[in-house]
């Protein structure tokens, strides 16, 4: 385990050595500062790496930022909300999440959500699909990306790194889903029913209201020991 977490560090590590370093705004510079101050260094590290993959991504086709995004996320450690932070569900923000270099699926989903968000896909093609994995006979949440209103979307997951088709996902029952505004009901692998605004959920609002990052929790368990 321990050499495990050790090439994940590693791996954060090349990926900033590697990518051509572009200039921070000042509200990254901040941002950084601030999980620095808050998760210690390798976690302000993981933090620059996400903003070099958003200005090296920007203006790139929505294929490469789908890949890129995906590819990024996928490096994190699964942990389960209760022994992560100590509660039976918690959603965390971007910067809870790389500060944390872990989570469940709904933090992965979260993570990609928001970036692909700032990278300039338009939250109609985007939803956050909360699914039931009939592999592991538990509910899972993954991100669904619609090229257009009609077409079956692809899908960003963690257990399965390799975006696919909704239709290749035989193994995901989807139940509800969401993006910025609205709620559906999923009945099968399609565009489900609208059923109300993504305000009714109290984890989503919650969310939202703690991503400007001026409130951070801290993990139970420090992945970067």
């Amino acid at each position: 385990m321990q050499k495990y977490k050790h090439w994940r560090s590693m791996l954060f590590l090349l990926i900033i050595l590697c990518s051509q370093s572009s200039a921070l705004s000042t509200g990254e510079q901040e941002m950084i500062r601030q999980v620095r101050d808050f998760y210690g260094e390798r976690a302000a590290k993981r933090v620059n790496a996400w903003r070099q993959l958003v200005s090296e991504t920007q203006g790139k086709s929505e294929d490469a930022i789908l890949e890129a995004t995906n590819r990024f996320f996928n490096q994190m450690f699964f942990v389960d909300d209760i022994h992560l932070w100590g509660t039976k569900d918690y959603w965390a923000t971007p910067l809870e999440f790389l500060g944390s270099s872990a989570g469940d699926c709904e933090d992965f989903s979260i993570a990609k959500y928001f970036t692909l968000r700032e990278l300039g896909i338009s939250d109609n093609k985007l939803r956050l699909v909360y699914v039931k994995s009939l592999t592991l006979n538990q509910f899972h949440m993954v991100v669904a990306y619609y090229p257009t209103p009609s077409a079956e979307p692809l899908l960003l997951d963690n257990i399965d790194g390799e975006i696919k088709y909704a239709s290749k996902r035989k193994d995901l029952l989807p139940i509800y889903s969401f993006n910025g505004s609205k709620l559906w009901l999923m009945k099968e692998q399609g565009s489900g029913q609208v059923a109300g605004n993504a305000s009714r959920l109290s984890l989503w609002n919650d969310l939202r209201a703690r991503n400007d990052g001026s409130r951070l929790k801290r993990p139970q368990i420090n992945y970067d020991e």
